[in-house]
């Protein structure tokens, strides 16, 4: 956390660069907390919930929830195990890149109590774009930097740039562009080469004692993307949304799908209706599909595509749910951290081949 001076020091760069600074006084910046007349009988229980890619992740935030911390700082914290963890090729450092071989990455967030929002779109050169994007939210009047935009706001907040790309994800690259053609220069080993075509993401969502809620989302987007695609992840509202009078919610899977129903926001509108979040899920997911086009769908209405969505009620429920059978999710509660199975739309038998 910065102290006054720091953030007044840096209000002054960024606005000497161009941004402008978020107006806050003394008294928002110490507090900076308007909570919801809650009953006074009411008790949330502490819960963290997320794609299972963030198994050690959810510990880390219940824990540091548990100790009194804020819960979009806890979850941040756990998301960013994921971001600097060089062998997991869908988030921050080591993600695969896009078509033209450079790293981009997303992340948005919100913050629950003072219904504040960040978030970055296609940034470079920096591992922890879930930071960035709270920073964004701390720092400026803005909800929203991409591109260039985002690096420069970054670097003038004192995030350190570094070459995203490892030699793994390099070569994996290499191989899939060899195969784009079969009248290029490249021979193709196929016998002994795999090629990773994942687009996974972390999305996080916790609740506190309090009532409190928030939600993150980071990831480094479809692999071999065009240069400059966006998916839900820097989307409020599609790759996560927070509302502190309901619950959150997150999503992880083929973007461009989420972002058409706007699958934080239902979910959690879907919650406020009454639903549990594992029914709030179910329900947008089935939504997804009535709005999917017909070439994402087979010839019996049956998506070509997966989704997943995490949901964290403000009373401490949670869900999981995929549009296929098998997935699982993370949860840590007072039970602990572990994985649980997503309730599901269809069979894996019935996915089509």
């Amino acid at each position: 956390m910065l102290n006054r001076r720091d953030f007044l020091e840096r209000s002054a760069l960024l606005s000497a660069l161009g941004f402008l600074p978020r107006s806050i006084s003394a008294e928002e910046y110490e507090a900076d907390v308007t909570r919801t007349v809650l009953p006074a009988h009411f008790r949330a229980r502490p819960c963290v919930v997320s794609s299972a890619n963030g198994i050690k992740g959810v510990q880390l935030a219940y824990d540091r929830i548990g100790s009194g911390e804020d819960a979009l700082d806890a979850i941040i914290a756990g998301v960013n195990l994921v971001e600097l963890d060089p062998t997991d090729q869908s988030v921050g450092l080591g993600g695969l890149p896009n078509e033209d071989g450079v790293v981009q990455l997303d992340a948005s967030c919100m913050h629950g109590p003072t219904r504040r929002a960040g978030a970055v779109g296609c940034l470079e050169d920096i591992a922890t774009p879930s930071l960035v994007a709270k920073a964004v939210m701390d720092y400026t009047t803005h909800v929203l930097l991409v591109g260039e935009g985002a690096r420069k706001f970054a670097v003038a907040m004192g995030f350190k740039t570094q070459n995203l790309l490892t030699e793994k994800s390099r070569q994996d690259w290499q191989r899939w562009k060899s195969r784009l053609s079969k009248t290029d220069n490249w021979l193709d080993h196929d016998d002994d080469v795999k090629i990773n075509w994942t687009h996974g993401t972390i999305n996080m969502n916790a609740v506190t004692a309090a009532g409190d809620v928030s939600s993150v989302t980071t990831t480094s987007g479809l692999a071999w993307k065009l240069n400059g695609r966006l998916g839900d992840s820097p989307i409020h509202g599609a790759g996560q949304y927070t509302d502190n009078d309901v619950g959150a919610a997150g999503a992880t899977g083929l973007g461009e799908m989420n972002i058409k129903v706007c699958g934080g926001f239902l979910t959690v509108e879907f919650m406020r209706q009454g639903l549990t979040p594992e029914q709030a899920g179910l329900k947008t997911l089935e939504r997804m599909v009535r709005q999917s086009e017909a070439r994402m769908l087979d010839d019996k209405g049956r998506p070509r595509y997966d989704m997943q969505l995490y949901a964290v009620g403000k009373d401490g429920r949670y869900g999981g749910v995929s549009m296929y059978e098998g997935a699982s999710f993370a949860v840590c509660d007072d039970k602990g951290a572990r994985l649980e199975r997503c309730a599901f739309l269809f069979k894996n038998s019935e996915r089509p081949r």
